[in-house]
Order: structure tokens, then C-alpha cells, then sequence
């Protein structure tokens, strides 16, 4: 597989108006953080080993695609995920983990059918659960269901409901994900640092602004990291003449991730 910047990833890296380069300068990948380089290659090669262990399977796209999973209701549910993790700040990497445990978890255990409740319970106690994986400060389960939820359960509700996901999930909650990536990724790019802050931020909003999308689910982590970032140095002239072909040498298995 190739990672471009258009054509095979069009949901991910055009969803968004491109912003303005603001042209702020960060640390460099100097020679002490990457003394360790080859451990650091390899940590990335494990995670791209690792990363289809916490996806849903192939076929869950295609649920959404013949209605036996419900795509309205999906987004609705993530939506609201990041609307409350805008509410209290939380990390991007919360949010994230919010909508892999909920796929992970629709993709082993269907839903019953009841006027959408049970969507918002797994909603919130995957959010709970990826806060008080990230977080060091997490809400009440009542102070959590803020920004519009259209339900409140009681915390024995949630609390029940959370024993369920860990349990469909096996309790692996240290998933990987586009950002065990992007800052690698980053500095495979821009190995001065001259713009890494920017590669960073501006590929975090990339993938968070299309985790809604049900498409978003046919590419592995690696792949969407990737992408985000080859995205994000399209808008700075320095680096927007990069070949996305390049991007398959930055690590071993890559353009393998979504053979």
C-alpha cells in the first residue's frame, strides 16, 4: 500500500480546510533523542505487529456499509465523545481510545435495539474507561455525562456496563494507535525539528476530526498516523513537495498494514 495524500485516504486527509502555517519552531530530533534509534525502530515495528490486535475485525466496515450496524448512530456517539472531551480538556489520545474500545467492543457484542440508550451507555463507559486510562484528573461518572447527553444513568448503571467492555476486550485497554506514531512519523519527516510542533497538532486535529467517519475504519493506525502527518507537511512549503511513496521507508511493514 501506498500512502498518499489523496485518492486512497480522501475522508481522512480532506475532511478538513487546511489552517495557516503559523511557522513555529520546536525542539529537533537531535542525536540525544534518537541515540537510542534502533530500539525505537524496532518499538515501532512491534506496534505495527501489534496494532491489528486492537482493531475490529475486517468485516466491521461492512456492517456499517449494509445497515447491520447503524453509521448514524455511530457518529452521533462520537460526536458526543468529543464534544465532552472539549468540555474538560482531555488528551486527543482519550477521545481516541473512547471510539477503538467502543468499536472494538460493537464489532464482538450487537447492541438491543432501544431508542438508542444503549449506544449512550457504551459511550460513556468507554469514555470513562480511556480517561481513567489517560486522564489524571477523570469526572464522576454523573459529571461525565455533560454536553447534551440524552440519557444520565446511575453510576452502578455505568460501572456494570464498564465491566462488560473490559470483559469483551479482555481487559487490553493499552491499545495502539495513530499517536504510538505520529511523532516518529514527524521526525522521520522533519529530523531538525524545525516544524514538529505544527506536524504534531495539525495531524492530531486530522485524525480526530475524522474518527466520526465509518471509513475512517478500514486503515490501521500506522497507516492513519502516516497519512496525517504527510497531510499536515502538505501545508508547509518546505516540506509540501515530499513523495508520499517515501513515507513506506520510515518503517519496516508499513505499506504492508492494510494488505
Amino acid at each position: 500500500m501506498s500512502v498518499t495524500c489523496s485518492g486512497s485516504f480522501p475522508d481522512l486527509l480532506c475532511g478538513e480546510d487546511s489552517g495557516i502555517f503559523a511557522g513555529e519552531s520546536s525542539p529537533a530530533c537531535s542525536s540525544s533523542d534518537l541515540e537510542s534509534s534502533a530500539s525505537i525502530e524496532e518499538s515501532i515495528a512491534g506496534f505495527i505487529e501489534d496494532e491489528r490486535n486492537f482493531v475490529p475485525g475486517f468485516d466491521y466496515l461492512t456492517r456499517f456499509q449494509t445497515h447491520s450496524l447503524d453509521a448514524s448512530a455511530r457518529e452521533e456517539s462520537v460526536a458526543w465523545i468529543l464534544k465532552v472531551q472539549a468540555y474538560y480538556n482531555f488528551l486527543p489520545l482519550t477521545s481516541y481510545l473512547s471510539v477503538n474500545y467502543m468499536d472494538r467492543f460493537l464489532y464482538s457484542r450487537r447492541l438491543p435495539d432501544n431508542n438508542g440508550w444503549p449506544w449512550q451507555l457504551l459511550s460513556v463507559a468507554c469514555l470513562s474507561l480511556a480517561a481513567k486510562m489517560e486522564e489524571t484528573v477523570v469526572p464522576s461518572l454523573l459529571d461525565l455525562q455533560v454536553e447534551g447527553a440524552k440519557y444520565i444513568f446511575e453510576t452502578k448503571t455505568i460501572r456494570r456496563m464498564e465491566l462488560l467492555v473490559l470483559s469483551v476486550l479482555d481487559w487490553r485497554l493499552r491499545s495502539v494507535t495513530p499517536f504510538s506514531f505520529i511523532y516518529f512519523f514527524a521526525c522521520k519527516l522533519d529530523p531538525t525539528g524545525t516544524f514538529m510542533g505544527f506536524l504534531i497538532s495539525r495531524a492530531t486535529k486530522i485524525i480526530l476530526s475524522n474518527i466520526q467517519e465509518a471509513s475512517f475504519l478500514e486503515y490501521r493506525p500506522s497507516s492513519i498516523a502516516a497519512a496525517a502527518i504527510l497531510c499536515a507537511a502538505n501545508e508547509i512549503p518546505n516540506l509540501s513537495l515530499v513523495n508520499p511513496e517515501h513515507a513506506e521507508s520510515w518503517c519496516d511493514g508499513l505499506s504492508k498494514v492494510s494488505e
